[in-house]
């Protein structure tokens, strides 16, 4: 049943990829853009995952996240942050990999609502576009959104805490908004399969951008996060046999 189930979730989301991509593009040539129909697409797949796979979240912190558009430092251990986040915040964009710009239909939206693609191979060039974009799309009145660690982590560990996110902050005079979750529990990297259960998502208190230098804000972020990951830790069933 269970495979039927997330066949039904992966048929919703190519036939409504396919199917809203027209209007993405009509909307990248109007003054309203392409994010309000990407935005009905995330919805579209986060009410499929709750009412099909079974798979919700629930959220604490909802009062940190401040008026003024911030720079989100959120963990990253499954596909599903990049639909929820989208959904739990204000309009954003996401640094990512220019690679993924490549996929048909998926990587083509991503440019549509001018995500930030960055060469992870070539440092310097990856600073340079990072900043470089992140202002265009601060002055656009977008929220920024980025994995510090770079890339998907299992639950129960932890990459290096990049410094892109508070470099960003700093420059842009953006605060950081800290964010905590476990949906790698139920939502395993490179996973066919979603499995049922509620994820949590924490939100913490922002971290003034002109609170400490580049490296401080991010060991701020990285205490944070962490503290709040050991305690949501264990809640699915890919938690860490350690946790369960």
């Amino acid at each position: 049943m269970l495979l039927i189930r997330n066949l039904i979730y992966w048929l919703i989301l190519t036939i409504s990829l396919i199917t809203l991509f027209p209007f993405m593009l009509l909307g990248a040539l109007l003054p309203v853009g392409a994010h309000p129909v990407a935005l009905l697409w995330v919805r579209i797949l986060n009410a499929s995952l709750k009412h099909i796979i079974g798979l919700k979240y629930s959220v604490t912190g909802a009062e940190n996240i401040p008026a003024a558009p911030a720079v989100i430092c959120a963990k990253h251990q499954s596909g599903w942050e990049t639909l929820a986040l989208q959904e739990i915040f204000p309009p954003q964009v996401y640094v990512a990999k220019k690679e993924l710009f490549k996929i048909p239909f998926f990587g083509w939206g991503l440019k549509l609502v001018k995500t930030i693609g960055i060469d992870r191979n070539n440092r310097r060039e990856a600073n340079e576009q990072l900043l470089k974009q992140g202002l265009a799309r601060k002055n656009e009145g977008f929220w920024i959104t980025i994995f510090p660690e770079g890339t998907r982590h299992p639950p129960g560990t932890h990459g290096k805490y990049k410094l892109g996110g508070a470099r960003m902050a700093k420059m842009f005079e953006m605060d950081i908004v800290p964010v905590a979750l476990n949906s790698g529990e139920f939502w395993p990297k490179n996973s066919f399969l979603k499995y049922p259960g509620t994820i949590s998502v924490v939100i913490g208190k922002p971290i003034a951008h002109h609170s400490g230098s580049e490296a401080e804000l991010m060991a701020q972020c990285e205490h944070w996060i962490e503290a709040r990951q050991a305690e949501i830790t264990g809640q699915g069933p890919f938690a860490p046999k350690q946790a369960v």
